[in-house]
């Protein structure tokens, strides 16, 4: 059977891509194949990461292609020229058009670090997702994959797991782990499970 092509959409870091690469290489992934990374801006470190581990590294960079709608339109064409089956987003900060969404529906899954719908949408990214956490006081936080559409943290879950507020902690402290014990684990078994359900 032919392994299922994905491509992984970047901004940052990539702690959530490097998580990817282990579960490929750990087997935890075995029915798809990482073989394309895109940043949309400059210095995003997960292309370092994507080429240690000869992955195709590449950078469109968004505002320097002028705006979203050139970004999408480049990023379209890769897309198809290495024939991709699912996209994931790994702490991927542009916020795709109806219009790209609807060309991948149900094939572009995507991280976030809370169990939504608490917590979402736009501006609800990195740390300030757990700063609010904390202000509102819950006890369990957690992360959900989701899959993607033209609303911000909207598409239908696919999983979610959650994980306990302790007392005293930090935003930086709950988002390392939710890091750890949810989403490094969660989108590897996410991909892994998309891939699975993808009809050739």
């Amino acid at each position: 059977m032919l392994k299922k092509r994905i491509a992984v959409l970047v901004s940052g870091g990539g702690t959530n891509f490097k998580a990817l690469l282990e579960a490929e290489q750990n087997g935890i992934i075995s029915t798809g194949e990482i073989v394309l990374a895109v940043a949309d801006r400059t210095g995003a470190y997960a292309l370092e990461r994507a080429r240690a581990a000869g992955v195709k590294a590449c950078l469109l960079d968004k505002k320097a292609l002028g705006g979203l709608e050139k970004f999408e339109y480049r990023l379209l064409k890769l897309l198809e020229e290495e024939d991709i089956d699912l996209i994931v987003l790994a702490g991927f900060l542009s916020i795709l058009s109806a219009e790209f969404t609807q060309h991948y529906k149900k094939r572009i899954i995507n991280i976030h670090p809370s169990l939504i719908p608490a917590f979402c949408g736009p501006g609800y990214y990195g740390l300030k997702v757990h700063k609010e956490a904390l202000k509102r006081g819950v006890k369990v936080s957690g992360a959900t994959v989701h899959f993607v559409n033209d609303i911000a943290d909207g598409g239908e879950i696919i999983a979610q797991q959650a994980v306990p507020v302790l007392p005293g902690d930090s935003p930086q402290s709950l988002q390392q782990r939710i890091m750890e014990q949810a989403e490094w684990q969660l989108l590897p078994r996410a991909v892994e499970e998309v891939c699975r359900s993808i009809n050739d």
